[in-house]
């Protein structure tokens, strides 16, 4: 893979109680852990997208996706597939989406997040899946 074009994004882990999220600053070089939000309806949610986006001038979103095991597409997938794409779309933001099997355990090991209800595991999950983004990519593409 190409290594993208670091720029001002946000991760996200797509839960179905919590969306983590974690920023980059626009040249890559740091990664912020954000307040969870805690899931209401879709266009509560949007209205909070707006906020973070327009506040940290964000130009594009990095979206776990939880693929199986073999790489295959699950029902959770799908939902955070669909989730995310509406949501680059009502924001008018490219997106990339990035394979997410096994991130909310590597983020429990990493930060001792065990039995969070807080929203701080899924944030930390959304700022291992950008640090993998800033890695190895792909780049953000244009879904709407």
């Amino acid at each position: 893979m190409i290594q993208p074009i670091p720029c001002s994004v946000l991760s996200l882990d797509i839960g179905n109680k919590r969306i983590g999220i974690a920023g980059c600053d626009p040249l890559g070089i740091s990664i912020t852990h954000l307040p969870a939000i805690f899931r209401k309806t879709f266009d509560d949610d949007l209205k909070e997208f707006y906020r973070i986006c327009s506040k940290r001038k964000v130009q594009g979103l990095i979206i776990g996706n939880p693929l199986d095991m073999h790489g295959k597409e699950t029902k959770q997938s799908i939902r955070c597939k669909k989730y995310g794409i509406k949501l680059a779309a009502c924001l008018n933001l490219p997106v990339a989406f990035i394979n997410e099997h096994c991130s909310t355990l590597e983020a429990k090991e990493k930060f001792s997040l065990e039995n969070d209800k807080t929203g701080r595991i899924d944030s930390a999950s959304a700022a291992i899946l950008l640090q993998q983004w800033l890695i190895e990519g792909p780049n953000l593409d244009d879904q709407h």
